[in-house]
């Protein structure tokens, strides 16, 4: 093979790439920028409204908004919690929740996707809310 070819294919390889990430860089900045309406508007007054009532029905379990996030956390635990993010590792970006549950020494923990891919502004109540019951069903059911 020809040096030639190769340099060439090198050089074409590295724009490429290069072009990509100035792509994904702006696809993650779009994606911050929706993601805080959607922290604001939508994740944050539901895991509110579901913190009010778990401790109307005695769970005791507080909000927390972390910067660039929101968390439902056990007063019994830091080890218990819910929470969602943005994961910017994916492309496009995505909001994902995380559950967290202690069992004595052992933590276990799982993430997945809320909503199906697309658009952050795309995601609904229901996306949050659906997550939220899912998940919290292990923690209220001692």
């Amino acid at each position: 093979m020809e040096i030639s070819d190769v340099r060439k294919r090198v050089l074409e390889t590295i724009d490429r790439a290069k072009r990509n990430a100035a792509g994904r860089r702006a696809r993650v900045d779009e994606a911050g920028r929706e993601y805080d309406v959607f922290l604001e508007q939508i994740a944050v007054p539901v895991f509110r409204q579901v913190a009010n009532v778990l401790r109307a029905e005695g769970y005791l379990f507080n909000l927390f908004t972390p910067g660039g996030g929101v968390r439902l956390m056990s007063d019994r635990s830091a080890e218990d919690y819910l929470e969602l993010f943005l994961d910017t590792t994916e492309d496009p970006p995505r909001v994902t929740g995380r559950a967290s549950r202690s069992r004595g020494r052992r933590v276990l923990e799982s993430q997945r996707p809320i909503g199906s891919p697309g658009p952050l502004r795309a995601l609904t109540e229901d996306d949050v809310l659906g997550f939220v019951m899912k998940e919290l069903e292990p923690f209220v059911e001692r």
